[in-house]
């Protein structure tokens, strides 16, 4: 210990006063940009508290604006959630994909027995079942109710029918369209319908949907960057007498255009909050008679909303139009505001 003191006091009496010097010179450099970066965090701190105390101080204006901007941004997130919905609907439905095969009229049923079991034995193939041109008249009598109509016809026009059930391996788009090409080929089917197609067009539609929702949301983007901006614009005019001293005393732009950037901010987050629960509230209204529909319907379907990462999603990117609008105001306008 005492050896471990007597080296430190022989380092200090061989450094000499230039080396000490630069030593304390670091030391007051450290210190200096801790103090500044804790007094730049107090500013910002200080003033984004100011600036959110000066919206409450006027709610009615802040509540009209925070509105306007809830329904702009409301808009395409209610496109969102219903699109997701489709889709949530839509991937349940590819589990039944089905292959019809109409069998020609001279087929006999010895025959439609034996092409049923040489298809379901395929690879790729889950299950084939047979219905006999009788078993579809039946049925088809059973669900339309043309059963008078049908007394009147000479013969049955209903021809025999394999139902194609591919396996969950092979339950893409792309490969049951390749099964259903290879099964329209043999000599005894006359034409082959996949029951998928309705499904592979909702799906394109879905996608319209999509890139519709997208272009609505960038114009109404553009549409919450100019109600803020107009604000904060108005906002500058009504403290231009205050600029213009903070400016006279050394103030720079930079320090002028913080508090109008949080106003902006706080804008944009309180627009995007409100827009939030006037979405949870429409599904909310909603959830009870799609609820009692799904029921009619024997499925199990719940309708989505919002979930975490999307309400966070939302209320970011409102603030950050907020804080994006009120940046390409404030830079012009305090341009323009100089102490003669």
């Amino acid at each position: 210990m005492a050896q471990n003191k007597l080296n430190k006091r022989r380092l200090g009496q061989l450094q000499t006063p230039a080396a000490r010097k630069d030593v304390k010179g670091a030391r007051r450099h450290r210190t200096g940009l801790r103090d500044r970066l804790a007094s730049y965090r107090s500013h910002h701190r200080q003033v984004a508290l100011d600036s959110l105390q000066r919206l409450l101080h006027r709610p009615a204006a802040t509540l009209l604006t925070s509105l306007v901007i809830a329904i702009a941004l409301a808009l395409p997130t209610s496109l969102y959630i219903g699109l997701n919905n489709i889709e949530a609907v839509s991937s349940g439905w590819e589990g039944a994909a089905r292959i019809s095969l109409f069998l020609k009229p001279k087929v006999s049923t010895s025959q439609a027995e034996n092409l049923r079991r040489s298809i379901a034995a395929r690879d790729g193939v889950l299950n084939a079942e047979y219905i006999s041109s009788d078993a579809a008249l039946v049925e088809f009598r059973a669900s339309s109710g043309f059963g008078d109509v049908l007394d009147q016809l000479d013969s049955n026009p209903l021809p025999g029918l394999i139902v194609v059930t591919p396996r969950e391996a092979n339950i893409s788009a792309a490969a049951v369209t390749e099964l259903q090409k290879g099964l329209a080929k043999l000599p005894e089917v006359d034409l082959a319908k996949l029951d998928m197609e309705w499904l592979q067009r909702l799906n394109q539609i879905t996608e319209l949907g999509r890139r519709l929702t997208l272009a609505l949301a960038g114009m109404l983007a553009v549409g919450v960057l100019l109600i803020i901006g107009n604000t904060i614009k108005l906002a500058i005019e009504s403290r231009r007498s205050e600029i213009l001293v903070v400016k006279l005393v050394g103030g720079t732009n930079a320090f002028v255009r913080r508090p109008f950037l949080y106003t902006g901010f706080w804008y944009g987050l309180s627009g995007g909050l409100a827009s939030w629960f006037l979405v949870q509230g429409g599904l909310y209204w909603l959830r009870t008679p799609i609820s009692e529909l799904s029921v009619s319907y024997q499925s199990d379907f719940q309708l989505l909303g919002l979930g975490v990462l999307d309400s966070l999603l939302l209320w970011l990117f409102a603030g950050g139009l907020g804080l994006l609008g009120a940046w390409l105001v404030v830079g012009r306008e305090l341009r323009a505001i100089e102490p003669s």
